[in-house]
């Protein structure tokens, strides 16, 4: 019993920086595509979509300009603070706080999923004033 006590604290240790790396590695691009809109760098904010999101969005300056009709808080905000994340199977969900710039709170989960080169690409973005039931 005490080996296989000893084997799961082994595991949970072996996958505890496992999880850390991957959670840094997608708030990295998160935060660099943050700092791609703020600069109005259309190439450089969509270079971190997922395939997917390029195929609904197949330039950048459409995936920009959806960006700004869409998702204004992210794409313009006085702070923007990473919250909670869940890591399974190359997926990556991080909630993200953030305040407009009329000050206004909302929560955006982002979802990244790991590609076959081993980065991680935005997937997805959900955005909800803070409060408000999902």
């Amino acid at each position: 019993m005490r080996a296989i006590v000893l084997l799961l604290v082994f595991l949970l240790g072996l996958a505890a920086p496992a999880f850390a790396d991957d959670v840094a590695a997608a708030q990295s691009v998160i935060r660099a595509q943050e700092r791609a809109f703020s600069r109005d760098d259309a190439a450089a904010a969509y270079s971190h979509a997922a395939p997917e999101i390029r195929q609904l969005f197949p330039q950048a300056d459409i995936f920009m300009q959806m960006v700004q009709q869409a998702y204004t808080p992210v794409y313009r905000h006085k702070s923007f603070e990473f919250g909670e994340a869940r890591a399974a199977g190359g997926r990556i969900a991080q909630r993200v706080h953030i305040v407009d710039d009329n000050g206004e709170a909302w929560e955006a989960m982002y979802t990244l999923e790991q590609q076959p080169d081993g980065s991680f690409k935005i997937t997805g973005c959900s955005l909800l004033k803070a409060g408000q039931a999902v």
